[in-house]
C-alpha cells in the first residue's frame, strides 16, 4: 500500500462486535466510493476486535467522513472515525520490558 492510499485510509474505532466488513462498507458509502473496508478480527477466535479500516477512492471523502460520521452511530455504537496512521510508522515489533533479552527474570530462575 503506497503513500497515496494511506492518505485515503480511515481508522474506525468502537465498532460493535456485530459489525462486519459489508456493514462497515455500506455505512461509509453514504460519503463516497469505498475501495476497501475491513473489520479487524482476532486470529484465534475470528471475533471482531472492535475496530477497522476504511479506504476511499478519493482523498476528499476522508475529511468528509470524519466530519460527518465521527461520533455517529453504527450498529448501536457511537463510532470513532479518524485518519489512519500510515503503515510501517510508529510502534509495533519487539515489545517492551527488556528489549527481547529476558525482561522479567532473564532466565535466572530456579529449577537447577
Amino acid at each position: 500500500m503506497g503513500d497515496d492510499e494511506d492518505k485515503k485510509r480511515l481508522y474506525v474505532g468502537s465498532l460493535s462486535f456485530n459489525t462486519d466488513d459489508d456493514g462497515l462498507k455500506r455505512h461509509f458509502e453514504q460519503i463516497g466510493d469505498v475501495s476497501d473496508a475491513r473489520v479487524v478480527t482476532d486470529r484465534e477466535t475470528g471475533r471482531s476486535r472492535g475496530f477497522g479500516f476504511v479506504t476511499f477512492y478519493e482523498e476528499r471523502d476522508v475529511q468528509k467522513a470524519i466530519d460527518q460520521l465521527d461520533g455517529g452511530e453504527l450498529d448501536g455504537r457511537n463510532i470513532k472515525v479518524s485518519r489512519a496512521k500510515p503503515r510501517g510508522s510508529g510502534g509495533g515489533g519487539g515489545g517492551g520490558y527488556g528489549g527481547g533479552r529476558g525482561g522479567y527474570g532473564g532466565g535466572r530462575g530456579g529449577g537447577g
